[in-house]
């Protein structure tokens, strides 16, 4: 009897077995890309948050190691950490237990996430109990910083349109497409131009440039002042501050030693 040989069947895979194989892959790799992703993301968060604590204790240490201190606002970029934002503050505050006013510094540190949500690292320290004597000074100070915001503040809706050239009912409509006031109602003149600038709809960016308060309004001419001080010539240098900042006091006092001969 012979033996007939069969050659065995070679079956391939289907078109829909195929098409069926490619989507369970790209749903695996779909998923671990989105894993990677989150990972890279919480990642370079971690790092920006670590940068801005650093960036905010090293502040803190500074106004710490300071013999004295005054209530002040100081804004800046840190120099370390590019894209880190920082904000120090002396402040005085009530402490409502022994009922006692205080005077504390708070320093923040400021970044943007990799979504591009603002986010903040904040340090408090409380310095030193106030004596009256340095709270009524302390007052005092306050009041004279009142009297340097009510320029900048309006009441009514009428000097709000008449500062901006526009009516009231305008004025209105810029409050409805979210023009900020003070919590007092008071209107800024610094949102009031932002508006007019922007034909009443500035943009999401533009929006964030808002004064909200009158403390967001102390810091804001603060800043102002520092950067007007920036452009102001150094009469023993010749220099503007702004110069003087980046350079370190050997090339400073060389300066001064070579104006000082030329002079002679």
């Amino acid at each position: 009897m012979k033996s007939v040989y069969k050659k065995p069947d070679k079956k391939g895979f289907t078109l829909v077995e195929v098409v069926a194989a490619t989507t369970i892959l790209a749903l695996i790799s779909s998923s671990v890309w989105v894993v990677v992703d989150r990972c890279v993301t919480s990642t370079a968060n971690t790092k920006l948050k670590l940068q801005a604590f650093e960036t905010a204790r090293e502040n803190m240490e500074t106004i710490l190691s300071k013999a004295s201190v005054k209530e002040t606002v100081e804004y800046g970029a840190s120099d370390k950490y590019p894209g880190i934002e920082w904000e120090n503050i002396v402040e005085t505050f009530y402490e409502p237990i022994n009922s006692q006013m205080w005077l504390r510094a708070v320093c923040n540190a400021m970044y943007y996430d990799m979504s591009g949500q603002k986010q903040s690292v904040e340090l408090v320290h409380w310095l030193t109990g106030l004596t009256k004597e340095q709270l009524l000074q302390i007052l005092s100070r306050q009041e004279e910083s009142q009297d340097k915001l009510k320029p900048q503040l309006l009441e009514a809706i009428e000097d709000a349109a008449a500062y901006a050239g526009v009516t009231d009912e305008v004025i209105q409509q810029w409050l409805d497409n979210g023009m900020l006031t003070t919590a007092d109602g008071f209107f800024v003149k610094n949102n009031l131009d932002l508006y007019k600038l922007n034909n009443g709809s500035p943009g999401k960016e533009d929006q964030k440039l808002q004064i909200a308060s009158e403390e967001d309004l102390r810091r804001f001419m603060t800043k102002q002042k520092q950067k007007e001080m920036q452009n102001e010539i150094d009469p023993a240098t010749g220099l503007t501050y702004g110069q003087m900042e980046q350079m370190n006091i050997q090339e400073i006092w060389d300066i001064i030693k070579n104006k000082r001969n030329g002079e002679q």
